[in-house]
């Protein structure tokens, strides 16, 4: 089965970067799969949705499957489901350090799991994690230990799984980003989120769509952390 057109999964893919990689991808030419908690039917011939919770063990199972049901492999997988808490360290709640943990870590892990093992029989793919350059360039003013917690434990986790199957034909990135303009943050926000990007700006959605898409098409790349944080990383 398969028709020579490159297959991607995305997660997280019903709003803001999600559903903006998906666009960008269909303008290319790809099939789809795309996931998240809620996501509408299409009538798409070339996308499928696939309803599920990243938590539930079932949904990698499901979008995996249906992946390679529908189109026959799986070329690309985007890890862009996460969670993002800001809050005192003190402060963060059992609640809190089970759902990160839960999105950020077990949700990844399963997923790309799978994935590798479809990739693996077809001798190739590709892997891009969404991370965060708070993980290297941590701020006093966005107190998040999870997020680096587990976003750092992402980066790290890249870093290994493209050394293991770089001679398999996988290859392993990761983008990092800074504050994007996505409707995880309010709009009153912007200004005061601005300010901590050198560049003086947030990011735009097709800031990491170009992103995104340069790792797609850079077969000599792997392992790469690419920022795309208006210089967040560099310093301040």
């Amino acid at each position: 089965m398969g028709n020579g057109r490159r297959v991607a999964v995305v997660t997280g893919a019903s709003q803001g970067i999600g559903a903006g990689l998906v666009a960008a991808l269909r303008d290319r030419g790809y099939q789809i799969v795309a996931t998240a908690r809620s996501m509408e039917p299409t009538t798409d011939p070339d996308v499928v949705t696939v309803p599920g919770d990243i938590v539930d063990p079932a949904t990698a199972d499901n979008v995996i499957s249906a992946a390679v049901s529908r189109f026959g492999r799986v070329d690309t997988l985007i890890n862009n489901a996460g969670i993002f808490i800001s809050k005192p360290f003190t402060d963060y709640t059992e609640e809190d350090f089970t759902a990160i943990i839960n999105v950020n870590v077990a949700g990844f892990y399963r997923i790309t799991q799978r994935a590798v093992d479809v990739m693996v029989k077809q001798a190739g793919g590709h892997i891009v994690n969404v991370t965060t350059s708070l993980v290297e360039q941590p701020s006093a003013k966005v107190p998040s230990v999870l997020a680096s917690l587990t976003k750092g434990g992402l980066n790290a986790a890249t870093k290994s799984l493209a050394m293991e199957y770089a001679t398999r034909g996988i290859r392993v990135n990761a983008v990092s980003l800074g504050n994007i303009k996505t409707s995880m943050h309010p709009a009153e926000t912007y200004e005061a989120l601005a300010k901590l990007h050198p560049v003086g700006r947030m990011g735009e959605i097709g800031d990491i769509v170009t992103g995104v898409l340069y790792l797609e098409s850079a077969p000599f790349v792997t392992g790469e952390i690419l920022h795309i944080d208006g210089g967040q990383s560099a310093g301040h």
